[in-house]
């Protein structure tokens, strides 16, 4: 089941182009400006939308969605067996596209439709929580019903119930959790563990062999995290330290360079030696690699969602929602991590991941356990002008 890391959901292309919502160029000049220029809602208030729904007469959804991101039959590469088996069951037909590239660009498609009060032509999607924050505030996604959701509402891990954008989860329900955590090589370290963000900014036997995110908000935050500040309560003042800390190694060459997924390869040969990374590459990195380890600090680490979303205006949101609540049954929440190994955020998957793949049922990086749940932090949602001014300070930090 092991898959190239060039075509998953943490791939160069997908990875490297989310930093435009976190630091690059382009959330400075295009996504951050139209947080900043507070784009007003369509149509009611928020969630209030009404949108006639055709599911009862119209047995199908389209579903768009990352490449890489749903099982697929080894043997007939155009077959996805868990939704072939959600027909089979329900009679609903799902037009499945692979259309999601990057959120910006993502945004930039169906932003038009939904600023005028249209549908998008697509029952469900899945970005990335800072983008369902932002379709949240702008009205543009509809309330879920909690009757169509039983398991979902029920199997959905605690880690993931209550972010601060969508309290309950009342609009959104999670895909998959992507988790940031230290990885390293150990022939490159001379076989020491490395076990903290300190570690990777000051000691002086990896200099220009570490390597951060170009996600603002997986670095900035880990970095808070290893200063003792919460990345879901924290001050302007609390994220310039953060910012000079960094940059003092930088400045002194610890840092060798801030990367998307590309570290990937850089790690595998032991030009990096340690390293922030996502746990779903490490899972891969480590089946052709055992010289990879990885550690979550004792203090935490950042952990971010995809998240499923009915737009405004959708045709079949209740066959939409009944997608959302299969994918919460344990059987096909498995067969899903088993085939993409990101953070799965059903409960009680276990035993049905063990019955497919006893190595990932027992991966805390795929199904994690009690303390590395515990350990999980969520960075805070921001305002629009804090996430114009974080993303400059952070591109200036990277140099992009």
């Amino acid at each position: 089941m092991h898959r190239s890391l060039r075509n998953g959901r943490g791939s160069l292309t997908r990875r490297s182009l989310l930093r435009a919502a976190t630091g690059g160029t382009l959330a400075v000049g295009g996504l951050g400006a139209l947080s900043a220029c507070g784009i007003p809602a369509a149509g009611k208030g928020q969630g209030d939308v009404s949108s006639e729904d055709h599911s009862v007469k119209e047995k199908r959804i389209t579903f768009s969605n990352w490449t890489e991101y749903m099982d697929v039959d080894e043997k007939d590469k155009n077959r996805r067996p868990t939704l072939a088996a959600f027909t089979k069951r329900t009679g609903i037909e799902v037009k499945y596209t692979e259309d999601i590239n990057d959120n910006v660009e993502f945004f930039g498609k169906i932003k038009p439709q939904l600023a005028a009060g249209q549908d998008t032509g697509r029952d469900l999607i899945c970005v990335t929580d800072w983008l369902a924050a932002r379709l949240i505030r702008f009205g543009w996604v509809q309330k879920l019903d909690p009757a169509n959701l039983p398991h979902a509402y029920t199997n959905l891990s605690t880690q993931f119930r209550n972010p601060d954008w969508d309290p309950g989860r009342a609009y959104s329900y999670p895909w998959t959790g992507i988790s940031t955590v230290i990885a390293y090589n150990k022939k490159a370290t001379g076989g020491k563990k490395i076990t903290s963000v300190s570690q990777l900014l000051e000691d002086p036997k990896l200099k220009g062999r570490v390597g951060f995110l170009s996600e603002m908000r997986d670095t900035v935050g880990m970095t808070l995290i290893d200063m003792g500040k919460d990345p879901a309560d924290f001050t302007d003042d609390d994220f310039d330290a953060a910012i000079a800390r960094l940059q003092k190694a930088v400045d002194k060459r610890q840092i060798r360079r801030f990367t998307g997924n590309d570290y990937t390869s850089d790690l595998a040969k032991g030009d990096i030696a340690a390293c922030l990374g996502w746990a779903g590459d490490v899972v891969q990195l480590q089946a052709d690699n055992p010289d990879i380890g990885f550690h979550i600090p004792d203090a935490g680490y950042i952990t971010s969602t995809d998240n499923l979303l009915v737009p405004n205006k959708a045709r079949h949101k209740s066959n939409a929602e009944r997608l959302i609540d299969y994918y919460y049954e344990p059987e096909p929440a498995a067969r899903l991590a088993a085939y993409i190994n990101y953070v799965c955020p059903v409960d009680g998957v276990r035993d049905a991941l063990a019955k497919i793949d006893k190595d990932a049922a027992a991966n805390p990086l795929i199904l994690p356990d009690k303390e590395m749940k515990e350990k999980s932090r969520a960075f805070r949602s921001l305002t629009p002008k804090e996430e114009t001014a974080y993303e400059e300070k952070f591109a200036k930090l990277t140099g992009v």
